[in-house]
């Protein structure tokens, strides 16, 4: 079974944007997929903090799966860029977050 890491938006959305990323690992799990999910993480580290954290949860994974609007987001750009550079596999999710 593949294990599979979450990155997305969360800087301004409402409750850092934990309710996509949770819709994001239930229907991963119902995939088979075992599911690393960041947005778990305390909500009072600073961004810098989280980043190396986030970086050694995706090293465990073997792909990842950036939710819509990843682009926009700083850090899910660079855990996108890390996991292109490690040549994990990346699950897409389309407009409507169905992964495909």
């Amino acid at each position: 079974m593949k294990t599979v890491y979450i990155c997305g938006p969360m800087k301004g959305k409402p409750d850092l944007g934990r309710g996509a990323f949770r819709q994001a690992e239930e229907r991963l799990r119902e995939m088979g997929y075992h599911v690393i999910n960041p947005a778990v993480l305390p909500i009072d580290l600073p961004w810098w903090v989280y980043m190396p954290i986030c970086l050694a949860m995706l090293r465990e994974a073997d792909m990842i799966a950036p939710l819509p609007g990843w682009t926009r987001s700083s850090g899910a750009r660079l855990e996108m860029q890390y996991a292109e550079q490690t040549g994990k596999d990346i699950l897409w999710f389309d407009e409507t977050e169905k992964c495909h």
